[in-house]
């Protein structure tokens, strides 16, 4: 079971058969919201420098248990996998953000409905509708497309990282990060939240955005919570 409270000193502290099944557990969660279909999405979390366990591709995320998950290096390569299974075939888009950001521990792509509708419509999501989006994710920018697999993702996302823990992926879905599991997958949820609200705004005559001074003013009040990862209010400073 997940604890509310689980941080990144935590995460360190568990045994991997205790985070493969937490691994299984976002997964149910990620299923059971429709953030994917099928044997969509993917995610994984750094064990050490040349560590790393992963999602292994080709399955429902809805239905993993622990010997699914597959254990690779910092290369993306097989350290360790059951027979049967292999490694998300979109690892070297885990590998970029964890080479660029060293305090990250955990990534997770999606395809929630309503953040992957505005990345396909080639949208980012930078009205501040609502404090609690504007004071965790601030604005989610719009990576340009790229064939999945390739490097061709990892080096759209790259101009992102040291700026934002949240970007979509024109025309996929959408990635996250942050430096624990659980984190990893709250920022899934505050996009998808974002974008729904933002989409459902939109269908009534659109957003009323908050004014200048009161996204400044939350931006200050990340600090006072004392939120970590990167956010577009670090580039005021």
């Amino acid at each position: 079971m997940i604890r509310p409270d689980q941080n990144k000193e935590d995460m360190r502290m568990q045994s991997e058969l205790d985070i493969k099944n937490e691994m299984c557990e976002i997964g149910k969660r990620v299923y059971n919201r429709g953030m994917v279909a099928a044997n969509d999405g993917n995610f994984s979390v750094k064990l050490n420098d040349n560590e790393f366990l992963c999602t292994p591709t080709g399955v429902s995320k809805g239905f993993m248990t622990p010997e699914y998950i597959c254990k690779v290096d910092a290369e993306g390569n097989v350290i360790e996998a059951n027979e049967g299974f292999k490694p998300s075939s979109e690892i070297k888009m885990h590998m970029r953000v964890y080479k660029e950001r060293e305090d990250v521990r955990s990534v997770v792509h999606a395809h929630p409905m309503y953040a992957t509708t505005f990345a396909v419509s080639g949208m980012e999501l930078t009205a501040p509708i609502m404090p609690e989006a504007v004071i965790s994710l601030g604005t989610v920018p719009l990576a340009k497309y790229g064939t999945p697999s390739t490097e061709e993702i990892p080096d759209a996302v790259s101009e992102y990282l040291p700026y934002y823990d949240a970007v979509l992926l024109e025309n996929h879905g959408a990635l996250t990060y942050g430096d624990s599991l659980l984190g990893a997958y709250h920022k899934m949820e505050s996009l998808e939240f974002y974008a729904r609200l933002l989409y459902q705004a939109m269908q009534i005559g659109g957003p009323q955005v908050l004014p200048e001074e009161q996204v400044k003013r939350l931006y200050s009040m990340r600090k006072q919570y004392g939120l970590t990862g990167r956010h577009p209010a670090d580039m005021e400073r």
